[in-house]
Order: structure tokens, then sequence, then C-alpha cells
């Protein structure tokens, strides 16, 4: 069959074979894009033949069972298992049939898994598409025994665990793999899984794993080296790096000790059959000793790090402020200690550098002889550079698909090789060169005719080019058809304008983006300010532009209003500054909502309080499906202020079936709506992912979800150019909002008083929860008076300043600016 033809066909339904801990979440994945999965596991052994299917299919209905109450969560929402079917590998392996696409994912076992594969042949289709999950069994070796009809359609597919959240995937063709198979299930996991797709050889561990295993292999050399210990390694391999706040251990606890020791030790049983310099860097002695003792991490209670006991010396095994304490090993004796915040002076400099490109060399380059900090970073990350650099084209064939699978994969902010640009190539290498450290060859290649790995190139799609060491010579970045972002459009077109908190950007035909990119995208003047200046009737933007977007490219969405800015404001007791605050706040929402042009808003990450406001007015949300969403505010001891109330309190009314007239003719009936909503802000609820932000009435049923966040700005543009080309309607202000008014606001004043007298609330809970019930309800109002949006904006108001003059509140705001957490007083 033609590729082009094959690359075209469609994932209806797939079979993921193995039902543990990587095989049932893989199988909850796909289940959460609506595609019907069979998952089938083993019989459990001794269990007789003619047993109920239940007690046969135990092994699967336990995993079904562990995927609803994982944490977290493996499913958008509970319900997507019932995309799932499940059997057993003895009664069931005819349901494999009519899958397109057949996934084993069981035991890292060459024999297990060619007598599995054995028994699957029989049941497949002609044209399914076969693929084992291994983490680093050599493909070949697992295709060996299998019929030449079959070789065309098979080859590796490696998740990263857990399946929903890590963004890599590495696909590890074998010698005769179909590419048009390739490409479909490329397709298909890169659209409808949200995965970060790379390439991968046929080498030990593939890609990250093989760089990841080094680097950390090499982080705890080097803590044995220089008599480091283990928070210590954890500060310095943390965020400082760009790297996962965990640092080494810390996410090794997560993983688990086995998995990274399985890891290594499957490197170190392939190693001879490939060339690698640094195959010394195995297992430490003491981490043998920790897998001995079943000392595996998160998963037995204790690894390298462990919650203390009551006799750790402190009552109950908790700090002044009620948190759990951390024990953490010492590796040279085996004994736990209290966990100590290292202290490094380098470290506390490069917290004042935003930029991580901009922190590394300042911590590369530092004098080594002066600083512990830089007399470990200089050989962790020079023999980082050194082994990536050589490892290409060994295990992929460009620089690219590195950089890109230790982002996905090990949640680096830049990969081996962006990270070595931002260094300085040349200055890293003549440091290393006078040092005596080896350079390699791909190394010497590039600095013969440039600077740096990757240069900025208006001249190829992608806005950039990367150094080939195979050919010599800048190759132009692949672009993924569909893919892009800000930066890259920001490089080829300018900015059309900004200040400090937000830009305008042209996305071209003829839609513009709003780019947030506060620290933390927090709400501030200059963000209100830019977005009200652009959208209002008058602005030249609009006359410019026919839609926009309302994005941004950081770890999260926004964090909400600008706690900070507000509570200077309140400790000043400038309360004229407050009130206008809120009013500008809320003009803003209100200029999003009755723009002229329609506004798409494209959350993802954390969108909390304000900026769920901010997407709550838009004409269309386009929210990735990481999605933390939430009006939050009754968290600090306030309420939403900028039009969230009002907009759920519309979302109540739009209920349909709910809404009736009572038997008076009086009002309008919305209880149980309001209900829910109410309970959602009082609780500051937030969602776990953008399905269930859709059933908290967050976003709307017509509100589509992207599941690559890659994909995110493309996606958002395209939905806000189909709304203008449809014919925008502007909406108008309304002022016949039925107020369910003062029986409902009773109600729900009664129930807050139930909580409160059986200890489930606090006395200030409860002040916070009636002011939002009393703005929820429009007031105390007769039931069915008819109010505007301005009025219950008004309410907003009213209860915001209230409850800013609260000492407890400013109490609650002070504690979350400080922790990051929310404060119950």
């Amino acid at each position: 069959m033609p590729e082009s033809s094959v690359a075209a066909r469609q994932i209806r339904k797939a079979a993921v074979l193995g039902a543990g801990t990587m095989g049932s979440r893989i199988a909850a994945h796909i289940a959460n894009t609506g595609v019907p999965v069979v998952l089938l596991d083993i019989v459990p052994p001794g269990t007789a033949s003619d047993a109920p299917k239940q007690e046969r299919n135990k092994l699967v209905l336990a995993a079904i069972d562990a995927l609803k109450k994982s944490k977290p969560a493996a499913f958008y929402v509970p319900d997507n298992a019932r995309f799932i079917t499940i059997g057993n590998f003895e009664d069931d392996l005819r349901l494999i049939a009519d899958c397109d696409w057949i996934l084993e994912a069981v035991a890292e076992n060459l024999d297990i898994k060619r007598s599995l594969l054995f028994k699957v042949q029989q049941h497949l289709r002609a044209d399914a598409i076969l693929t084992t999950n291994t983490s680093g069994l050599p493909i070949a070796d697992i295709a060996a025994s299998l019929p030449g009809d079959l070789k065309p359609h098979f080859f590796g597919t490696h998740f990263f665990n857990p399946p929903r959240y890590m963004r890599l995937l590495e696909i590890v063709p074998g010698a005769e793999t179909d590419p048009a198979d390739v490409a479909t299930i490329t397709r298909f996991c890169d659209q409808r899984l949200g995965k970060t797709v790379v390439r991968s050889h046929d080498t030990p561990n593939f890609i990250a794993n093989r760089i990841g295993t080094f680097s950390m292999g090499n982080a705890i050399r080097l803590m044995q080296a220089q008599g480091l210990s283990i928070e210590e390694v954890d500060a310095l391999t943390g965020s400082a790096l760009g790297w996962p706040r965990t640092g080494t251990f810390r996410l090794g606890d997560m993983v688990g000790i086995d998995v990274f020791a399985h890891v290594a030790k499957n490197f170190e049983a392939q190693a001879a059959r490939i060339k690698d310099e640094r195959a010394d860097v195995g297992l430490a002695p003491f981490i043998d000793k920790m897998i001995e003792k079943r000392w595996l991490g998160d998963k037995t209670g204790q690894g390298f790090y462990k919650k203390a006991s009551g006799d750790s010396g402190k009552s109950g095994g908790k700090d002044s402020e009620g948190r759990d304490l951390r024990l953490v090993l010492d590796w040279q004796t085996l004994d736990y200690r209290p966990s100590v915040r290292p202290k490094f002076p380098a470290l506390d400099m490069a917290k004042n550098v935003e930029s991580t490109a901009a922190r590394i060399p300042q911590l590369l380059h530092a004098d080594a002889s002066k600083s512990k900090a830089a007399a470990f970073y200089w050989p962790l990350l020079t023999e980082l550079f050194t082994y990536s650099s050589n490892r290409v084209p060994e295990i992929t064939d460009s620089i690219v698909e590195v950089d890109e699978a230790m982002k996905a994969g090990f949640n680096w902010e830049l990969g081996p090789f962006e990270m070595f640009d931002a260094a300085g190539v040349r200055t890293t290498t003549e440091k290393m060169r006078a040092a005596g450290a080896p350079i390699a060859a791909s190394v010497e290649k590039l600095l013969a005719i440039g600077e740096s790995w990757y240069k900025d190139d208006p001249a190829v799609p992608s806005g950039r080019v990367f150094f080939d060491p195979v050919t010599g010579s800048y190759k132009p970045v692949p672009m993924v058809e569909g893919v892009t972002s800000l930066a890259t459009i920001k490089k080829a077109r300018g900015v059309v304008r900004k200040n400090p908190g937000a830009s305008i950007i042209d996305l071209g035909q003829g839609v513009a983006a709003i780019e947030l990119h506060s620290k933390m995208n927090a709400l501030g003047d200059d963000i209100v300010s830019l977005i009200t200046q652009t959208l209002k009737p008058s602005s030249q933007q609009v006359t410019d532009f026919d839609a926009f977007v309302i994005t941004g490219e950081s770890a999260n969405f926004s964090v909400g209003a600008n706690l900070m800015q507000l509570l200077l404001t309140i400790q000043d007791e400038e309360w004229d500054e407050v009130d206008l605050a809120v009013r500008n706040f809320q003009n803003m929402t209100q200029t999003i909502k009755f723009c002229p042009r329609p506004v798409v808003v494209a959350p993802y990450g954390m969108c909390l309080g304000g900026g769920t406001e901010i997407s709550l007015h838009a004409a269309a949300r386009q929210p990735h499906a990481e999605l933390y969403m939430g009006l939050v505010e009754a968290g600090v001891g306030l309420i939403p202020g900028g039009g969230g109330c009002k907009e759920m309190v519309l979302r109540s009314i739009e209920a349909g079936s709910s809404i009736r007239p009572d038997a008076r003719g009086e009002g309008v009936e919305i209880f149980e709506a309001l209900k829910k909503n109410f309970e959602t802000i009082a609780k500051a609820t937030v969602s776990t992912s953008a399905a269930e932000a859709r059933n908290l009435g967050f976003l709307r049923p017509s509100d589509n979800i992207t599941i690559n966040r890659d994909r995110l700005l493309t996606d958002a543009r395209l939905r806000a150019r189909a709304i203008a080309d449809a014919g925008y309607a502007t909406p108008i202000p309304r002022t016949d909002i039925p107020a369910p008014g003062e029986s409902v606001l009773a109600t729900l004043k009664l129930a807050v008083w139930t909580m409160r007298e059986g200890q489930y609330i606090s006395d200030h809970d409860t002040k916070v929860a009636n002011w939002i019930a009393y703005a929820l309800c429009g007031g105390n109002v007769t039931p069915g008076t008819l109010v505007s949006e301005q009025h219950l904006l008004d309410l907003e108001r009213e209860a915001f300043l209230s409850l800013c003059g609260e000492k407890k509140t400013q109490e609650r705001i002070a504690f979350t600016l400080k922790t990051g957490k929310p404060l119950r007083n």
C-alpha cells in the first residue's frame, strides 16, 4: 500500500497488552481521547479454567480500580474508564482482531515478550500496527521471532511514566519497519495523545534514558568524589539549571530507585555492543544496598528521603508550621537524619537571574576554587556536553531529537545542546581544552564553521537552524505542521505593542495574540491596561485585526491577580486605590466580553482566580487538556471580583431544564445549578483537567480542547479565525437577568451555617461564603427581580472591598504569598 494512503489511516480502536502500572496508564490515556481500547493481562496463576470471569480478569480489574484512585489522576475524568474493555490473554485475545494498533506492554523480559507476541499473531488484522513499549530491550531482538510479513508493521514505542503527564514518546523503528506505519502512530500520538515524538535508533536505553541515566549517575559520582550530601546535590541539580525542582534524588524516589537501577543495569548489560566512553558511570554501591533493603522510594515509604515519625525529635514529625518533616539518607552510613536546607551563595545569586539560559554561564564559569557549587557544576555540565556530543548520530540522527527528548522526557527547560549554547560553546571548550579535558569531534567540527549548535535564521520556516555533525553544516530545524510558538512568530514579525506584563503579536491571517509574560503571569496593572486598551472598540488593534487570542508560553496561564500589589495597597489603607483596581479589572473582563472582535482565550497549566475570570468572558476558550482552573479567591479570604460570580450566575441561568417559573410565577428557580456553582466557588475548587473544568462549568460544551501543548497556539488562532469568518455578533450587556434573590440566599446561608455548626469551616470561611452567596443571588432582592450585569459586578466589588478590610483576609493573603499555600484561620 502506498505510504501516503497508509499514513492517512486513523486509529479508531487500540489494544494494550499488559495491565501493569505502565500498560494500564497508557490504556487510560488512550481512553482520555475517546478512543476505545482493549486492556488485557494474564490470568492469575492457579485460577481454574472454569472460574468466574471476574476471577480470571482479577489483575485487570485491580488495575482499573487503581487507575480510578490514582494520584496524580490517570483519567481526565473518571468516566473515561468506560472506553476500556477488559479481558485476559487466555480467553480474550480475539478482542484485538478489530484493533488498528496493538501495543505490548508486559514485563521487560525478552522471553515473556516473544511468547506473548507469538500468541498474538493469529488474531492480528493484516494491516494492524504492532508495537512494543520497552524502555531499552533491543527492538531487533524482540522482532527476531516475528514472521516476515509482520516485521514491517512492528516497532518500538517507548512511553514515559506517567503517560498522561510525561510528554515524551520515543519511536524506535526496526530494520524492516514500514515508514507509513510509523507516520500513522506518530500522528496519532502527537495530535490525540499530546506527545512530543522523537525518533530513536535501536541502541541501549534509546535517547532520554541514555542521556538522563548518564547525567544522574554522574551527579552521584561527583557527590561521592566531592563529599556532598544528597540534599546538596538536589539543590544543585534542580531549578537553577532549569531541571525539575525535585533535583536528582527526590526525582529518583518519585520514579522508583528500582526503575533507575533497571535502566542503568540494562545499559550495562548491552554496553558491549556499543562504544561508550563513559560506560563506567553505573550504580553506586550504596544504591545496591538500598535496593537490597527495599528502600525503593515513594512506593515503599522510604528511599533517599522518608517522612519523619513522631520519635524524630519533634512532636509528630512536624515542623513549626505543621508540615511533615523529611529525613534524608546519609549515603556513607545508610542512616537517616533530618534534612537540612543547603546554602550555596551561588544559587542565591542565581535566583536574581530569571532566564535559565542566562543563569547557566553564571553558574558554570564561576571560580571553582572559591565555590562548592562551581566545583560541582563544571564537571557535571562539561561532561554532559561532551557525552551528548558523542552520541549523535549513534542514538539518533540529530541534536534536535536529543534536546527534545530531554525536555519532554526529563522536564528539562533546555536540552544539553541548548545548555551548551547558553554556556558559550567556544568559551567553554577553550577552558576544557586548557584543563586537558577531552573534546568531542563534533564540537571541533562545529567550531570550525560556527559558534553555536543553533542559530536564528528567518529564511527557514521554523526560523532556526541546527548544526549537523554528520554533514558538518547547518540544517533547518524541522517544523511540524500545526506546531508553532509565540517566540518563533515574534522573531519573524516582531511585536506590535508591549509593556512589562503583556505583548501584542501579529499571528497572521488577521489574528493577533495578547501574550501574558509577567512573573507567573500574575495579573497586575500592566496586563489589565494593555488588554483593556487593545480590545476596546476605539482601539487601533480592533481596527487592524479580525480576532484575538489571549495566551502565553510560560509554565502557567495565570496564577490570578497580583496579590502582593493588592496586599501592599491594603496595608497602606489606600481603599480608593483598591476600589479603582477592582473597577479596572472588571472593566477589562467586560472589554473582553463585549469586544467588537471575537476573543479566544487559550489557557493551560494553572489558570486561577483572575485567569479564570478572563477565560469566562471570552467568546470561546481553546484550553490545553492539562488545565488546572478555578475561582480560588475564597482561599485567600476574598470572592471573585472581576466578574467571575456574575458569569457563573449566567451559566446557572443557562442550565436549561433547571430553570422554570415557580408556582406563583414570581421568579425563576435555578437553585440546583446555582448551588453547584456556589460550592465550586466557596470551596475554591480547581479542576484536574480541562474535561473536569467543563464539568465544573468553567468551559462550555462548545469549547474545544487541545491535547498537545505545542499545538495550542495554532488551534486557538484557527478557532478565532473561524469565529470571525462565521460573522461574529458582538454580545449586548444584559439587563434582564432574573436574580435568584433572598429565598435562595437564605437557603445558601442556612447551608453555610450548618457547615459552621459542624465545625467543617471557620468563622471567616462563613463570612466569605455568605458574601459569595450574596453576590450570586443578586443581593437581598425579590426572587425573579430583573437585574443587569453591572448590578452583579457592583455586588462583587462591594463584597471584595469589604473582605479586603478584614484582618483574617489580610493574614490569608500574606501567608499564601509566603508559603504558596492557603491558610485556615
